[in-house]
């Protein structure tokens, strides 16, 4: 019995999801191909491995509770200075991830836990590297675009070399997919 960092986050899907990642690691973020594309709804949180099972069917709960929505990326943001982080903005589907999140982190679920900063749903592309290649970041992807339509949400182990793994994924309870969200599949990034 010992303790495992869990996360729980929604995917970015493919195509978004490789390009992003691999443009963060073009920008020098290390971390970038251990870490895969995604909002995050519970942040790395260290847990007892035998609370796993509970988790797990606490998360289930929250899953069948959602619905699907449409999620679009558009543009990017900072957190700098108050955190190295650049980002690609979540311009639609940021309220649903803010009640996600909330359910998640439910003082009577088994996760339970207050956090840093205030939520903000985002989709990191630099985080820790030096202020030239975030400023690339935050420029190369500012026209930056993405749409699809989010049907679950995933729970994600990190492993001692530091890479994150999808442990399960949570389909929400509605089948009804958004229509404005069912017809695009797009990722675009200008080209300079």
């Amino acid at each position: 019995m010992g303790t495992v960092t869990i996360g729980v986050s929604i995917a970015v899907p493919e195509p978004h999801g490789s390009l992003l990642q691999q443009r963060r690691a073009g920008f020098g973020d290390a971390a970038a191909h251990g870490i895969p594309t995604h909002v995050t709804l519970l942040p790395p949180t260290e847990v007892d491995d035998s609370e796993l099972p509970a988790i797990e069917a606490y998360l289930a709960e929250v899953a069948a509770a959602g619905r699907p929505f449409a999620m679009r990326l558009s543009g990017t943001g900072t957190f700098r200075p108050l955190s190295p982080v650049v980002y690609v903005q979540v311009v639609e589907g940021a309220e649903v991830c803010a009640w996600l999140q909330k359910q998640v982190r439910d003082g009577s679920g088994p996760v339970a836990r207050e956090l840093q900063f205030p939520y903000h749903p985002h989709v990191t592309v630099a985080h820790g590297i030096d202020e030239a290649a975030m400023d690339r970041a935050f420029a190369e992807l500012a026209d930056y675009q993405a749409e699809w339509a989010c049907t679950g949400f995933a729970l994600y182990e990190q492993g001692g070399d530091g890479v994150w793994r999808k442990l399960r994924e949570f389909a929400f309870g509605g089948a009804v997919v958004p229509p404005q969200a069912g017809h695009v599949e797009r990722g675009t990034i200008p080209s300079r």
